[in-house]
């Protein structure tokens, strides 16, 4: 028996380039930040809302479930290689562009905290946003990749998606 491969669907294709785009520009920045703000450690102002501080978290994204364990870092990098390996099932099986592009944030926002967490047992977080005295968890790309994703993935969903009929000649109208 032959086994034949498809190829990669446009979904895939699409969620591929977002999740490498946001990957790429996560250890990048990431990279950066340790270069600059680790030794000496220091605290750059960017804006008066915006500073550039080093931190590492060990918990998931803004610092929930904090866990210090030999065991975390692995536990919670497998559990975002199992999102993300459905993500990529499901992107290989969107017929939206949206879809797919928010389902690419997402992963490679999780891909970029996975290989901090395999490498140094926490994530490098450096950006630092903040108002009236309040500061908000600091974070990095991937979490922005993710939290955009997710967000994208939310707004998509409030309208309808059009498809082409066959049944009414070929018109577009609103999927059922």
């Amino acid at each position: 028996m032959k086994t034949t491969w498809a190829a990669p669907s446009a979904g895939l294709k699409l969620a591929g380039a977002v999740g490498a785009m946001v990957l790429v520009l996560d250890q990048l920045t990431k990279w950066a930040a340790l270069e600059q703000l680790l030794a000496p450690p220091r605290l750059i102002e960017v804006t008066p809302f915006l500073n550039l501080v080093l931190g590492f978290n060990t918990g998931v994204s803004f610092g929930l479930l904090e866990n210090d364990s030999a065991y975390g870092p692995w536990l919670l990098s497998g559990a975002a290689l199992l999102v993300v390996a459905v993500l990529v099932v499901w992107a290989a099986r969107s017929d939206s562009r949206t879809e797919a592009a928010s389902f690419g944030a997402i992963a490679g926002g999780a891909v970029g905290n996975v290989v901090d967490r395999l490498r140094q047992s926490a994530v490098t977080d450096f950006i630092d946003l903040h108002a009236f005295g309040w500061h908000w968890p600091t974070f990095n790309v991937a979490d922005i990749g993710i939290t955009g994703g997710v967000g994208l993935l939310l707004i998509s969903g409030l309208w309808p998606r059009r498809v082409a009929s066959d049944e009414a000649g070929g018109r577009v109208g609103k999927q059922p």
